[in-house]
This record gives C-alpha cells, structure tokens and sequence, in this order.
C-alpha cells in the first residue's frame, strides 16, 4: 500500500504562479498512491480556475473513492468565514483538505478545530510575500475508515495551525478524535510540526523522516505520516520513503510505501 501527503499550494507552480489542471492532474498520477491525503486544497475559487482540485487529484490516480472538507468559505488571506454546518459553503468559494483512497470508504467523519486567537509572523513565498502577519484560520481533519486487504484502516488528513503552540494543541486534539476509529490508525499531513515535536506530542510511530519543506532544497519536516502505536502490528512494515520534486506548491510531497507495491 502507497501511501502520500501532498500540500499542494492551492495547486499553484512557484515557478510562473499558475494553476494548469493538466500539470497538476500530471504531479498527482506521479505519485501513484493508494491514500492521499491533500492540503491547501480549494474549491470554486478564482485563484485556481473555479476547479475541484480532490476531484482532479481522484481522477489523476484512477481513485473512486474522494472528498473534499472545508475549513473555511471565502479565501485564506482575503475574506474567510468559518463553516456553520458541514454542508456550508456550496456554491462558495472554499479552502480545505482532501483524502482521497484507491480503497472502499465504509464511513467518513470530519472534525473541527478552533484557529489561534492571535494573529503570527509567516513567511509567504513568491512575489508579494515575504514575512507577514496572518490571521490563523479553522482547522478540519477528515478521516475515513478503508475496507482494505489487511483488514480495516482508519486513515487521516488535515494541516494545522501554524502558529507554535496551539498546533500542539491542535494534535492533541486530533489524536483523541481518532482513537475513536477503528485500529490501526493513520495520521497524514501537514503537521506545521517537526518531526520530534510531533512524535513526542502524539506517541505515535513516524512511518518516514525526511525534510518537506521548502520544496527547492528541503531543510525542515513538516509534513508527516504517522501511526497509532495501538494496532501498529496490524501494519505491513514501511519498505521505502520518497519525497520527490513537483512542479507545483511549496512543500514536496512524501510518499511512504508499506510491504509491496504493485
């Protein structure tokens, strides 16, 4: 089973700021994974063509199995509000997380998590950015629980605050949410975390070590795919580690194998 985490900058190249379907659908089949799990995903927005990015990432690996929850409606940096209700935002431009699965769904759950309530210096690539002061937005995790050939496996997307702290809060809070699934359970995402914080916060067992971030020359983890140490046995062992270069987003993409893959 592959498994993937792929932040994907609302899909944009930082090479020409473009959102091209084609080169993203072309980034994602590269990837060719089981799970995938998405960040910075949006959806009717402007920025990126008004497109369905978790639809095109399905589509691109040849996956039934897809959904999209959002965060926020409106845009991150601009005008956002948080969701009302789980169905809020149809017709609106929203911005989010996908998980995406090769593997039968037998049930889907989303979780809300609150956004810090100060505003923190973040660092903004591309023309225009730089280091600016930014409204933290709600957080969403979307899990589901797969029917797979080893068994049942809850599997999970979402990406954290990046204001230190309160994503450690925001962990802590993730975890709790999931031992409510079945075991084993899977935790993948853009953690805004490193890789000894996020071990140590979450007791889990990090399937992969590798820088993520920035995507040029990677120096930092911040993107994660980590177990439950609960059911962790259940689990084919990890048999390779990848965090190749995209033409899209800021953060490479990583990409866990475990036992074989076809």
């Amino acid at each position: 089973m592959r498994l993937a985490t792929f932040n994907l900058l609302h899909g944009r190249s930082l090479a020409d700021g473009l959102v091209d379907p084609a080169r993203l659908t072309a980034a994602v089949a590269a990837l060719d994974a089981d799970v995938l799990a998405l960040q910075e995903v949006d959806r009717d927005q402007s920025r990126s063509g008004h497109l369905d990015l978790t639809a095109i990432a399905a589509q691109a690996i040849g996956a039934p199995e897809h959904r999209f929850a959002a965060a926020v409606v409106g845009t991150p940096g601009e005008a956002f509000r948080p969701l009302t209700h789980d169905d809020d935002g149809h017709g609106e431009p929203c911005y989010g997380v996908g998980l995406i699965s090769r593997h039968p769904v037998t049930s889907w759950r989303v979780t809300r998590l609150h956004p810090a309530p100060v505003r923190s210096p973040v660092y903004v690539p591309g023309p225009g950015g730089g280091l600016i002061l930014l409204r933290d937005e709600p957080r969403v995790v979307l899990a589901a629980v797969l029917d797979t050939p080893h068994g049942p496996l809850t599997v999970a997307a979402t990406h954290l605050s990046f204001v230190a702290g309160w994503n450690v809060r925001q962990l802590r809070q993730v975890i709790r949410a999931l031992r409510a699934l079945p075991a084993p359970r899977i935790l993948l995402g853009d953690l805004n975390l490193p890789a000894w914080a996020t071990r140590a916060v979450s007791g889990w067992h990090l399937l992969a070590r590798r820088p993520t971030y920035p995507a040029a020359q990677p120096r930092v983890q911040l993107d994660h795919i980590l177990a439950d140490r609960h059911g962790f046995d259940q689990l084919p062992p990890v048999a390779a580690v990848r965090t190749p270069l995209s033409t899209i987003s800021d953060h490479r993409p990583l990409v866990v194998d475990l036992g074989t893959h076809p």
